[in-house]
């Protein structure tokens, strides 16, 4: 037993010092890709479709590009004004209403609820449209208007 002891205690140190063959990726950088670079909630199913309750007291604004909202869905009534032209848009937001930000994943839209609560809106925060359907919600397929055509003829 002794010498059972005296292996145990020659080769314990031996398998200590070994070195792992992959470096280990450090738990700051796994939890930096995983918080989001807003401040803004991020807001589930749940709050959303309270929120929804209550249309006279809130307003949708879509960040997302027209053929994003076409492909994936939105909702019934929304403000779309895509994140680079959020901010020359201001003017035109309304006030008196809580503020919900909408884009695929809710990274752009959490981005927008940022800014828009820095210039004094009430933002009830982010929501990302595919994560609202895949959590059961449902979104409105809503088709672009056809280009019109001028049918009028000028006479010359």
């Amino acid at each position: 037993m002794l010498k059972v002891l005296a292996l145990a205690l020659f080769v314990t140190p031996a398998v200590s010092q070994q070195t792992p063959t992959q470096t280990p990726v450090s738990n700051t950088a796994a939890v930096a890709q995983k918080e989001p670079a807003f401040k803004a909630k991020k807001l589930s199913r749940a709050e959303l479709d309270a929120l929804l309750a209550h249309p006279d007291q809130i307003l949708l604004i879509d960040v997302r590009r027209p053929d994003e909202i076409e492909s994936i869905g939105g909702f019934a009534v929304y403000l779309n004004v895509q994140i680079g032209d959020l901010m020359n848009q201001l003017a035109s937001i309304q006030r008196d209403r809580t503020i919900i930000t909408i884009s695929n994943h809710a990274a752009r839209a959490g981005i927008a609820a940022d800014l828009l609560t820095a210039n004094g809106f009430h933002v009830a925060g982010a929501v990302g449209a595919q994560l609202y359907e895949a959590d059961g919600g449902t979104l409105i397929k809503i088709a672009s208007p056809k280009p019109r055509v001028n049918t009028t003829t000028s006479a010359n």
